[in-house]
C-alpha cells in the first residue's frame, strides 16, 4: 500500500502528502491542527483562549471553528463563566471523529486497545494470547485479531486515525526500526505494520511506551526526573529526564535488564552472562518456582498447577504471595534484590525523583517495593534514596498500552511550525 493512502486522513496529514496542497492550504491544515492540538490536550476553550494560545485572530479561531465543526471534529460544549460581558461558547474535540489503537506486543501476549479523542478506552482492552514470533504470520494474526475488535465495536475503518504499537528489544523509533523482532523483511518493522494495517504506524521500546502512558496518565504526571520500570517476561525501562523521554543516541537508552548483575552467571538470550533479566524478570520468577517445587518445596502453587509445572505464571505467584504462601514472598524478595542492587547504581547517576514499577511482576506491591527498600538502604547514599519514591503503577497492565496511544498523539502534533500560526 502506497504512502499516500496510509496518509490521507484530510485534518491529521502527515507530511508525505503536504505538497498537494498549496501555501494557503498548508497554512489551513497547520491552523486547524493547531486547534485541534489544544483542545485535545485542555479539552474545553473558549475563542478568546484558543485565541492567546494559538497567536490567531478571534475572526480567524471562529472561521475555522465553525469549519472544524462542519468536519465533525469539533463541537460546542456549551458555555463558560463570564469575566466581563457575554458568556463565551466552549469548544471540545469530537471524541469519536477518530479513533486510535494501541497494541503492546509482549512475549506471550498482545494486548491492543481502541481508544477515542478523549482518551476513553473502547470495549476494554483486548488480549491476543499467542507467542511473539519474528515471521508474517505473527503480524497476520495481531492484524486480524485488531480488525475483529474494531469490527465488534462497531467502528468503520476508515476512522482509525493510526496505530501505536510498543515492543520489547531493541527498537530504534526515529527509524521505525526493530532489531529484535519484524526484521524478517528488508523494509523497516513500521513499513511492515504499515503495509497490512493500511494506516500510519509509530513504534517504540515498550518500556519506553509505559514511561509515556505514565507521563501522560499515571504517577510520572507532573515529575520531571522519572525511572519507569516495565518487569515482564524481561526487564525494560523507559527514562522521564527534564521532563521528556530519553531515548538515547541510536533510540536504544533503558536496556536495565541486560547489566549485568551476577558474575559468570546464566546465559541470558542476548548472549552475555548474568544479566538481570536472567535472576529477576518474569522468565527467572517462574523457573525458580519450578526449581523450588521439584526439589520438595512445598507450596501453593502445586494446588492450582498439580504436576503441569510449565503451566505456573508470574501471576500465579503473585496470587499465591497474597495468599501467604511463603515460598511465593521468598522467591518476590529474592528477585527484588537483584533489582535493588540495580536500581542502587540507577539512583546514584540519575537521582530520579521517582521510580515506578511496572508489567506483571509489579502488581506483587510491597512483596517486591519492602525487600527492594531493604536492598536500597544497604547499597544507596541516604539523602540520594531518600529523595527518591519507589511505587507500583496505578495503571497496571493498561499503562504500555495507553503509552502507545500517547506515542500516536505525540507524533501527529509534533510537525506544527510555529510560523504558520498567524491569521
Amino acid at each position: 500500500m502506497s504512502q499516500t493512502n496510509i496518509f490521507s486522513d484530510p485534518v491529521f496529514l502527515q507530511n508525505g502528502n503536504l505538497e498537494k496542497l498549496s501555501n494557503l492550504g498548508i497554512k489551513k491544515y497547520y491552523q486547524k491542527k493547531s486547534i485541534l492540538k489544544h483542545l485535545y490536550q485542555r479539552e474545553v476553550l473558549s475563542n478568546p483562549e484558543i485565541c492567546k494560545l494559538t497567536n490567531m485572530s478571534s475572526p480567524s479561531i471562529n472561521k475555522l471553528l465553525n469549519e472544524l465543526i462542519t468536519e465533525g471534529l469539533v463541537r460546542e460544549e456549551g458555555v463558560g463563566h463570564s469575566i466581563g460581558g457575554r458568556r463565551p461558547n466552549l469548544f471540545g474535540i469530537n471524541p469519536e471523529a477518530r479513533f486510535v489503537v494501541g497494541i503492546k506486543i509482549g512475549m506471550k501476549s498482545t494486548e491492543i486497545a481502541i481508544f477515542d479523542l478523549k482518551n476513553q478506552v473502547i470495549n476494554n482492552i483486548q488480549t491476543l494470547n499467542r507467542p511473539l514470533e519474528n515471521n508474517p504470520q505473527c503480524v497476520d494474526d495481531i492484524n486480524n485479531f485488531m480488525r475483529t475488535i474494531i469490527q465488534n465495536s462497531g467502528i468503520d475503518y476508515s476512522k482509525v486515525l493510526s496505530i501505536g504499537i510498543g515492543l520489547p528489544g531493541l527498537t530504534n523509533p526515529n527509524l521505525g526500526t526493530s532489531y529484535s523482532y519484524f526484521n524478517y523483511s528488508e523494509k523497516s518493522t513500521r513499513e511492515i505494520f504499515e503495509e497490512i494495517f493500511g494506516k500510519p504506524v509509530f513504534l517504540d521500546n515498550d518500556a519506553r511506551v509505559m514511561a509515556l502512558g505514565e507521563s501522560a496518565f499515571g504517577l510520572a504526571q507532573g515529575r520531571n526526573n522519572v525511572l519507569c520500570l516495565y518487569i515482564g517476561s524481561g526487564i525494560g525501562m523507559g527514562m522521564i529526564l527534564n521532563g521528556k523521554l530519553y531515548k538515547g543516541n541510536s533510540g536504544f537508552a533503558g536496556e536495565f535488564g541486560h547489566i549485568q548483575i551476577v558474575d559468570d552467571g546464566l546465559l541470558c538470550f542476548c548472549g552475555k552472562r548474568g544479566c538481570l533479566e536472567t535472576v529477576a524478570s518474569g522468565v527467572a520468577l517462574e523457573q525458580m518456582a519450578r526449581t523450588e517445587i521439584e526439589n520438595g518445596k512445598t507450596t501453593k502453587i502445586t494446588a492450582i498447577v498439580g504436576d503441569k509445572l510449565s503451566d505456573i505464571t508470574t501471576k500465579i505467584i503473585v496470587e499465591c504471595a497474597m495468599q501467604g504462601d511463603q515460598l511465593s514472598i521468598d522467591l518476590l524478595a529474592k528477585i527484588s534484590e537483584y533489582l535493588g542492587k540495580g536500581l542502587a547504581t540507577l539512583i546514584h547517576i540519575f537521582n530520579p525523583e521517582a521510580i515506578i514499577l511496572g508489567g506483571k511482576v509489579s502488581k506483587a506491591g510491597n512483596f517486591i517495593i519492602d525487600p527492594i527498600q531493604q536492598t536500597l538502604n544497604k547499597y544507596t547514599i541516604y539523602k540520594i534514596k531518600n529523595d527518591c519514591q519507589i511505587m507500583t503503577s496505578i495503571l497496571g497492565d493498561k499503562s504500555a498500552v495507553m503509552g502507545a496511544m500517547t506515542l500516536v498523539m505525540d507524533n501527529i502534533f509534533e510537525d506544527i511550525p510555529v510560523a504558520s500560526m498567524q491569521g
